[in-house]
């Protein structure tokens, strides 16, 4: 295992900020995959997986397991400063890391920190990016792919080798041309953002979940020579759907307490109760949203208190 900066810059009344690479196999060989963690201050759990994928990279490296032609290279986190304050964004100007690509060696502080990171991930062949949403909530573990073109139909096929429930590819906007993913397969890269079941907290099943997942695809790739013992699961096989297969519950005028009575993940019947928003002074129920299809619960909001027209659930239909 190789440690090394790959930016640092100087912070008042703090240590410098420093985004640290750990880099494993052969430093001269293939660059295979890289890995990069959270993007953001508030995404603990995908530090956290990375944190449990270096560790386990390198007791495969002294196991021989790595294939001496190629390298892996692991960014836990690249927004060390924004998690040190307990900030999603960055806090000087609240701007996003993951929107700032392909960066500015010149520009404002997040973009150098974006032209650093791809100018380091752009070199290597698999790209694999720990990645949250916006929205507040559970999400069942999937693999996630931005379409664009050709590049994109063949990396949709290569996800499957991650034995995660679901494939997701969606149609970019203006909105993600900015994304480390986009830029990725701008430049060649089969990129993949894999997306575990929480943010802000540690899930350690879901982590094993993501890091199984990723141990399964660089076997499928020959990056890793055999099957590791520290795979726990045989994984499954990978449903493709595109994001606009998704259906979205929302509530419809009401706001106030959201009740729900299902899980991320549990399979549910056309017309089954899954969730009540409750009258905050009262608790009456104001509003039931039930189950359009039978399907899978993909997402489910964990606010306690929700607004009108939000959505509340995405169902994965079957």
């Amino acid at each position: 295992m190789r440690r090394g900066i790959v930016f640092q810059m100087e912070v008042p009344h703090r240590e410098p900020m420093r985004i640290r690479g750990f880099d494993f196999g052969n430093e001269r060989g293939t660059r295979a995959c890289a890995i990069v963690g959270s993007t953001r201050g508030n995404e603990v759990q995908q530090t956290f997986i990375c944190s449990r994928l270096v560790a386990m990279f390198a007791g495969l490296e002294q196991e021989g397991l790595i294939d001496p032609r190629a390298s892996v290279l692991v960014l836990p986190c690249i927004n060390p400063f924004s998690m040190n304050v307990h900030q999603r964004f960055w806090p000087v100007d609240r701007s996003d890391i993951n929107r700032s690509f392909p960066g500015d060696a010149n520009g404002g502080t997040t973009e150098r920190i974006a032209a650093a990171v791809l100018r380091v991930a752009q070199t290597y062949e698999y790209g694999i990016q720990l990645c949250s949403f916006s929205q507040q909530g559970d999400f069942l573990p999937h693999v996630r792919i931005a379409h664009q073109g050709s590049i994109s139909d063949h990396s949709a096929v290569l996800a499957r080798d991650f034995c995660l429930p679901y494939v997701v590819t969606r149609t970019p906007t203006a909105y993600d041309e900015s994304t480390l993913n986009y830029v990725w397969q701008q430049n060649g890269t089969h990129a993949f953002s894999l997306y575990s079941k929480a943010t802000d907290r540690i899930d350690e099943g879901s982590a094993l979940m993501v890091t199984d997942a990723i141990l399964r695809f660089l076997v499928s790739r020959g990056v890793l020579t055999s099957t590791p013992k520290k795979i726990t699961g045989a994984g499954s096989q990978a449903t493709l759907l595109s994001e606009e297969d998704l259906i979205d519950l929302r509530t419809k005028r009401s706001a106030g307490f959201l009740m729900s009575t299902v899980r991320v993940g549990d399979r549910v019947r056309k017309g089954q109760k899954l969730a009540q928003v409750l009258d905050a002074f009262d608790t009456h129920v104001l509003e039931t949203l039930q189950s359009p299809v039978d399907g899978r619960v993909f997402f489910i909001r964990t606010d306690s208190l929700v607004q009108q027209h939000m959505v509340v659930l995405r169902i994965a239909a079957e």
